[in-house]
């Protein structure tokens, strides 16, 4: 990694920086060692000092964590630098930084941050000398969406995880806090400092358009004790959490990022079911925690959604769980926050509701502005501001970032998808496959009579845009095994001559492997399933996504079916080994499977999962 700067020389003068700012000039002895020492962080009146200093339009910048597109701070590719210019008006992410003084940057694959994990480091430590460089040298909070599963922004040759409903279905604390102690170890080691993981929403509703697999499952107590594991993990590897989507985005069936759910919970429902993690996550001391753009009649009759609520956050997250760490909206992007009021009004109610993290808004000039012209009009106070910035310092300073905000190349070598990393994933992954049905008992497959597979179905894109195709991973997987395997992508909605072609391909096959995704009442996928029964080879049927797809596949003559939660190669690797007898199904449903044609019925209940 390219250095322009030496690291002594960065990190002396992050430190005095930090004490210069802090002291208004005056570097006092041995500000550098003892400034951020310990898990306490800098003491509180140096976070104030440097707060005083900072003008108005710092202060406001403090507040958002912004998206930026490119992979290097400074020379992103000039497509990047058009982006940038066209959606922020700034051509880099230092440009950015030093107009906006912007308190957090967040990564996104598609906005090309996360292509290897050199790269990464290279980012960040890019962002950081940015932000080192502003008036008040103030280090940023970055962060991403690393949840796992499908919901991953860096991928191989880092650590790919089991996601959640997949540590769910394996029901162990300990492999959920090993998973965030792994996954915080990596993202620190490449800069990124805050991770809006876990999910704490509980998954009730199995319509549920955005959340599913991203849930732990649907029983409250198990989700909050996972919650909690995962938190530690996280601690462990000094990164803050994120528990999201408060008060609890588990029975929507619209998708907040397209509209604007309601939850129709009680009171008395929301906290017996929403709440649980939430209070866990507060209890096992959450760096921050990121609300929903929902709305919740029962917690707010104003209908504002969360985000923009008062009651909810001031009131029931504030006061009533007792929570003073750092709170951050979801995407200001999202249509769901979008819908009753306009741009410019989001970020000063989001403010005025209790919220200290503003995230990547549509147009950061518009929502910038507006809360600049909030204070100065009255409608905020600059004492308002404080109180936020102080929290995101407090946190800044607990992560140790005004001591070294910087990360190198050797840590990131000696950290990142390392082998005991790799081979703590497939353990913990190989716990979490659920075997649903083995009407047959045809499984484990032999070699010896089932060698030769087809495997076929869906091929989602990578959700970290570095693994799969599904079809083709799981037929490398099976060749590592010994098995000849060949594959076939036929897609979430196979047409009749796909359908046609994978019938062809299974003449003369010992057993057919589909990889099923979100299978719905009208879903050609169903038909696949039943043209391949039909020829007579067994068919292993294998959910990637949902859970649910085995209740639309009953009566397709399936000789087996299992769930995987999810198609990074990680998970399918260890479906493929339980398939084939190398490791024994372990995983037990964390949600109920509802009949396909009676939803109130129970076809699989919470807990279910077959043994060999």
């Amino acid at each position: 990694m390219h250095h322009p700067t030496s690291r002594r020389a960065l990190l002396t003068a992050t430190a005095v920086a930090a004490a210069a700012v802090a002291t208004g000039g005056a570097v006092l002895p041995g500000a550098a060692a003892a400034e951020g020492a310990g898990s306490a962080g800098a003491p509180e009146r140096s976070l104030r000092r440097i707060i005083a200093r900072m003008s108005l339009e710092e202060k406001v910048g403090q507040l958002f964590v912004m998206r930026v597109y490119g992979h290097s701070a400074t020379a992103p590719d000039q497509a990047d630098i058009d982006l940038n210019l066209a959606e922020i008006g700034v051509r880099t992410a230092a440009e950015m930084i030093e107009r906006y003084h912007v308190g957090g940057i967040i990564y996104f694959t598609w906005a090309h941050n996360t292509r290897d994990p050199q790269q990464i480091a290279e980012l960040s430590n890019g962002i950081q000398r940015a932000g080192l460089a502003g008036p008040s040298r103030v280090p940023l909070l970055i962060s991403t969406d690393q949840e796992h599963g499908i919901v991953c922004r860096v991928g191989e040759p880092a650590t790919l995880l089991p996601g959640a409903m997949a540590l769910g279905a394996g029901g162990s604390r300990e492999d959920a806090r090993r998973a965030g102690q792994i996954a915080g170890a990596e993202l620190a080691a490449l800069g990124i400092n805050q991770n809006y993981a876990p999910d704490a929403d509980v998954n009730v509703n199995p319509a549920n358009p955005v959340i599913g697999v991203r849930s732990f499952g649907s029983e409250p107590d198990a989700v909050a004790g996972l919650v909690a594991a995962q938190v530690k993990g996280y601690q462990s590897a000094r990164i803050a959490s994120t528990a999201k989507h408060f008060p609890g985005h588990g029975d929507t069936s619209t998708d907040s990022h397209t509209g604007l759910p309601v939850i129709h919970h009680t009171r008395a429902q929301w906290s017996q079911l929403d709440a649980p993690p939430f209070r866990a996550a507060v209890a096992a001391g959450i760096d921050s925690i990121m609300t929903a753009h929902i709305v919740v009649p029962a917690l707010d009759p104003s209908e504002d959604p969360a985000t923009l609520s008062r009651p909810i956050l001031t009131g029931i997250l504030r006061e009533e769980l007792g929570y003073d760490g750092v709170v951050v909206t979801d995407s200001l992007g999202m249509e769901g926050v979008r819908t009753k009021y306009g741009d410019d009004r989001v970020p000063v109610l989001a403010l005025h509701a209790g919220v200290d993290q503003l995230l990547n808004p549509p147009s950061l000039d518009v929502a910038w502005n507006a809360v600049l012209e909030a204070v100065r009009s009255g409608e905020l106070t600059e004492a308002r501001l404080d109180e936020s910035i102080l929290r995101i310092l407090r946190l800044k300073s607990k992560l140790g970032l005004f001591r070294d905000p910087f990360v190198t190349a050797r840590g990131v070598d000696r950290t990142v998808g390392t082998r005991a990393h790799l081979a703590a994933a497939d353990r913990i992954a190989e716990r979490t496959t659920t075997l649903l049905d083995d009407p047959a008992k045809l499984l484990p497959l032999s070699r010896r009579s089932h060698r030769n597979i087809l495997v076929v179905g869906a091929d989602p894109a990578s959700p970290s845009g570095t693994t799969g195709p599904p079809t083709t991973t799981l037929a490398a997987a099976f060749g590592e095994l010994g098995y000849a395997a060949t594959a076939l992508s036929t897609g979430t909605a196979p047409t009749s001559a796909q359908i046609a072609a994978a019938v062809a391909a299974a003449e003369g096959k010992d057993a057919v492997v589909v990889g099923t995704y979100n299978v719905s009442a009208t879903s050609s996928q169903r038909t696949l399933v039943s043209a391949l029964a039909a020829t007579g080879v067994p068919v292993v049927t294998l959910a990637i996504r949902n859970p649910y797809d085995i209740a639309r596949l009953a009566g397709t003559g399936y000789a087996a079916s299992l769930a995987s939660y999810s198609w990074t190669d990680v998970e399918l690797r260890a479906a493929v080994r339980v398939i084939a007898g190398q490791a024994s199904p372990r995983g037990r449903l964390p949600v109920p499977v509802p009949r396909a044609d009676d939803p109130a019925a129970v076809l699989y209940p919470v807990g279910h999962g077959l043994s060999y």
